[in-house]
């Protein structure tokens, strides 16, 4: 099984919107926070983006950033220039000059996950992803971001379907794809895989999650000692292995009981409980309230 395969279908990603954003002459904007995932790409020119307590990166033309959650953030023509406050809009959006031709054109955009799975993402992912294209070919995002666009200004039959879709593959081009083969990632299973031996154990936990994994188990698979193992993994995903497993048969939980197809029973035995009180002790204990009430408040936000 392929973890971020896992991933992206337990996300759920949808409600897409994309819009063109130009600029031209010195102007400088201030978003505030807003939580969503977001992503650009850069068609032509250039501009500084700064988060929130981050120092301002240089996107330029072909690059494409992701942010797993949207903090605070300015968009600038150059350094040290005044901003002025907007809001987000679903609508084109012209900076500086209004007139003549632009200096930078973009694609910029938005989108919602599940809920119950957003950590997921966010432990997944830098603050920031910065795919350059002076470090990669960048051109297979594109066209997928000039889709979305397509799909978003249209009303065709099963416009929401492709868009999902679109999103699903945006989301798996980036995740393969974080840059330099020597970027440094926070702990998560991005790190996690880019360790061939931890990736062996990973991918083995997804394929078979209802297994009774041990440390020793996955450490020989990794072709470690069960120290080095322990060790490894947790410093790469932030987590011992025996945590990261539960954390994701809760995931797997959480998304089961959204959609109600079925029985707690069945539940349990496919993630890896012997019981159905133990998985509701297991559930209560992590998620702090009964998978019955979880579900029934799934069902009220649907």
């Amino acid at each position: 099984m392929d973890p971020f395969s896992d991933l992206i279908g337990l996300l759920q990603p949808r409600a897409a919107l994309s819009k063109p954003i130009t600029g031209r002459g010195r102007w400088g904007v201030r978003y505030a926070a807003y939580g969503q995932p977001g992503f650009a790409l850069v068609l032509a020119g250039q501009c500084w983006l700064a988060l929130d307590g981050s120092e301002p990166v240089l996107l330029e033309a072909g690059d494409f950033v992701l942010l797993p959650v949207t903090p605070a953030f300015t968009l600038a023509s150059h350094p040290g220039v005044d901003f002025v406050p907007v809001e987000p809009s679903d609508k084109p959006v012209r900076h500086g000059d209004p007139d003549g031709e632009p200096d930078l054109q973009m694609l910029g955009g938005a989108f919602e996950i599940e809920p119950a799975n957003a950590e997921l993402l966010t432990g997944l992912l830098p603050r920031l992803t910065h795919l350059r294209a002076v470090d990669g070919d960048t051109t297979r995002l594109a066209r997928f971001v000039h889709l979305l666009r397509e799909e978003c200004e249209a009303d065709w039959p099963g416009r929401e379907l492709i868009l999902q879709r679109l999103l699903e593959v945006m989301l798996v081009e980036c995740l393969r794809r974080p840059g330099s083969a020597n970027a440094l990632l926070p702990a998560g299973l991005l790190a996690g895989l880019r360790d061939r031996g931890l990736a062996v154990a990973l991918r083995a936990m997804h394929a078979e999650v209802r297994a009774g994994w041990t440390v020793a188990e996955l450490a020989r698979l990794a072709g470690m000692s069960r120290s080095a193992f322990a060790a490894r993994f947790t410093q790469a995903l932030g987590c011992a292995p025996m945590e990261y497993l539960a954390r994701w048969r809760m995931a797997l939980a959480q998304d089961a009981l959204g959609r109600g197809t079925k029985s707690l029973d069945r539940l349990a035995e496919e993630i890896g409980y012997e019981s159905a009180s133990a998985f509701s002790t297991a559930f209560r204990r992590r998620i702090g309230c009964a998978p019955g009430a979880f579900a029934r408040s799934r069902r009220m936000v649907a």
